[in-house]
């Protein structure tokens, strides 16, 4: 059996660390979607339930014409719809709370969005960076409002690559935030993303259970400050 330090477990440690940085940066464009993928979609395979602890049910499936695997995380917080956006909808506020985000800048305001850089600080590997568009609208219905954010990847609106920096080049994702019960959220984050480094799909179930339970436990914890708690539809 290899010791704790050994090359295979440094090189098995490497691979979980850029399978979070995936998880964490990036999402299917088209999250909106509220049960598996409809019989005879050719884009993709339908979905496939990976995981399901801490309040929050993973799922996995594989578009037929990429490489990329996508993953959908569903939970509810203990919070209204409309404190989970304001919170998920301020970038500036990310390396406070976001696991292993160093920075986010907002470059550019518009009436339904924003370009943000973000740079992520990660062990074992160089940091990560890249530049998003993200556009957010609401629908209203019988129990309150739904919010969606969808961003996608914008590198030429961004700063130029650093030289000790990794840029990430595709990055696209949402997050689905609907009225549940008792003035809860069902909040939805579907994700696929490239990262630059291969991953073994050993490692794929680990990978989407830590990082969402991460990204969902922050959620979780920060939605409670005053200024998200507050905020009004």
């Amino acid at each position: 059996m290899p010791s704790p330090s050994s090359p295979s477990d440094q090189r098995c440690a490497k691979c979980v660390v850029v399978f979070l940085l995936a998880l964490l940066t990036a999402g299917y464009l088209n999250a909106g979607e509220k049960d598996a993928v409809k019989s005879g979609d050719k884009m993709s395979e339908a979905w496939k339930q990976v995981a399901d602890s801490d309040g929050v049910v993973i799922c996995r499936r594989v578009p037929t014409d990429s490489a990329l695997e996508e993953f959908r995380a569903v939970g509810e917080v203990d919070a209204a719809p409309s404190s989970v956006f304001a919170l998920v909808n301020d970038p500036e506020a990310y390396p406070h709370f976001m696991p292993y985000t160093s920075e986010c800048r907002v470059l550019q305001r518009f009436e339904s969005g924003t370009v943000t850089y973000q740079r992520l600080d990660l062990p074992l590997v160089s940091d990560r960076d890249y530049t998003l568009r993200s556009v957010y609208s609401r629908a209203e219905g019988a129990d309150g409002a739904t919010y969606f954010i969808h961003w996608a990847q914008a590198n030429d609106l961004g700063p130029a690559p650093l030289p000790d920096v990794e840029r990430v080049k595709v990055c696209r994702g949402s997050w689905v935030i609907e009225p549940a019960s008792l003035g809860k959220s069902r909040v939805t984050y579907t994700v696929c993303s490239g990262a630059g480094e291969s991953l073994p799909a050993c490692l794929s179930g680990l990978g989407s259970r830590v990082a969402i339970r991460k990204i969902f436990a922050a959620i979780r914890k920060e939605v409670r400050a005053p200024q998200y708690a507050d905020a009004k539809e």
